[in-house]
């Protein structure tokens, strides 16, 4: 369901039209405000469910914290979360913690002054790579600081709709979708069939972050992870971007992805037969749809456990606003320790970004298999890049993408030499 997919990521567009910056990286944690404790407010995501999960997380603490009250609501209602965030950091009146901050905002917040160093913490660092691994340097910003823990992700894969494939004479239990030849005549078979209206159909709209599922987990499956920016560079202007961008262009060519936007759910109407989706989607289609699951293709056919997909993580922050610091410190270890993640887990299907997830939670993979793909997917995801100018280099790719890829306007290698050269430009930037 598209609008949970991408639900607290969708503004963050708007964040470059937020406030205007304060200047600095924000704090480090090493102010008199790191060592203060004392009641703390904290925003949660308007997810049903972990709004439940956070309710019951504060409701422990408190328990046994009762000089240290945390106090949680949802985000207040906005356009998106992010602006709503963006200008609460602004007035100066953003809570201790979000439980819900996107990655693609963390470089916009940190240049707004508007969070902490969780390095400035005794045993900040430490405590987020030891808890994440080495996923974990995903989320640095490039003073070599984590103003992020990574928190929570919906690694994306392709889900397909069994009842369609078999009306299409596809085989449903090994369904051949692993290379894109395979994926391409397995999508003609069912448009040929009358099966689905559409193989798959990813929304064809402008949105920066509509490239986070389509072309972003494709290419982090073809080249073993690698972000769309790296070390200031544009990667994607290669052999492996023009592959996957040129799958995807022989989709919309040949009919099989519509270039017109969906007014719902493709997926969950039966209008298209796959969807490109998260371990939330479980839940959503459940009961709706006969559905099976498999990692997204590559052109070669790569082996499941070799291969990368987007994170589609959403994480936590303390804001520099916060007057009782280490208490938001000692609260974001609580909420993410070992006990807390595993009740997340259970609550909301969402996968913690811990190291060794399948084997932290045994019990709740055996009574939940249907997960256990998903939290081996978990282990090898690609996040955004964690770079100034995040919201606008998606852009520049987006529209790219769009014009070449989705609409043929313009052949799809000078469209990603274009697009590689302005984001270079605009990475080399502060």
């Amino acid at each position: 369901m598209r609008s949970k997919l991408v639900m607290g990521t969708v503004g963050v567009v708007a964040l470059s039209l937020t406030a205007a910056c304060g200047g600095g990286g924000g704090s480090t944690g090493g102010s008199s405000a790191a060592g203060a404790k004392g009641p703390i407010k904290v925003w949660l995501s308007n997810n049903p469910e972990e709004i439940a999960w956070g309710q019951a997380m504060i409701k422990a603490w408190n328990a046994a914290n009762p000089k240290e009250t945390v106090t949680g609501q949802e985000i207040p209602a906005g356009k998106t979360s992010e602006e709503v965030i963006g200008a609460a950091i602004t007035a100066g009146n953003a809570p201790c913690l979000v439980f819900n901050t996107a990655p693609a905002a963390v470089p916009q917040f940190q240049k707004q002054g508007g969070l902490v160093a969780l390095d400035g913490f005794s045993g900040g660092a430490a405590y987020v790579q030891a808890r994440t691994g080495k996923a974990a340097d995903q989320y640095k910003s490039s003073d070599g600081k984590f103003y992020q823990i990574p928190w929570k992700s919906n690694p994306v894969m392709i889900f397909f709709n069994k009842d369609l494939f078999k009306k299409a004479g596809i085989d449903t239990t090994n369904p051949p979708l692993a290379t894109y030849d395979q994926f391409l005549a397995t999508s003609r078979k069912i448009k040929a069939s009358g099966a689905a209206q559409a193989a798959i159909w990813p929304a064809p709209s402008s949105e920066f972050f509509q490239s986070w599922f389509d072309f972003y987990p494709l290419y982090a499956a073809e080249t073993g992870g690698t972000q769309l920016v790296e070390k200031g560079k544009a990667t994607f202007n290669s052999d492996a971007g023009k592959k996957v961008a040129n799958f995807w262009a022989s989709m919309y060519s040949a009919g099989l992805s519509p270039k017109e936007a969906y007014n719902g759910d493709s997926f969950a109407d039966g209008k298209a037969a796959m969807a490109v989706v998260g371990p939330w989607a479980i839940s959503v289609y459940g009961k709706k749809v006969k559905w099976g699951v498999v990692p997204v293709p590559t052109s070669t056919g790569k082996s499941p456990d070799q291969i990368h997909t987007f994170s589609d993580a959403k994480n936590i922050a303390i804001y520099s606003a916060c007057k009782n610091q280490g208490t938001a410190w000692d609260l974001l270890k609580f909420a993410t320790s070992k006990d807390q993640d595993g009740k997340l887990l259970q609550m909301t299907g969402q996968m913690p970004l811990r190291e060794n997830l399948a084997a932290t939670y045994p019990d709740y993979f055996t009574s939940h298999p249907e997960y256990k793909l998903f939290a081996d997917q978990a282990a090898r995801t690609t996040e955004v890049p964690n770079i100034a100018n995040s919201v606008t280099i998606w852009q520049t790719f987006r529209d790219a993408y769009s014009s070449s890829v989705i609409f043929g306007k313009t052949p799809v290698d000078a469209a990603l030499s274009q697009a590689a050269d302005k984001i270079n430009q605009l990475a080399s930037q502060p």
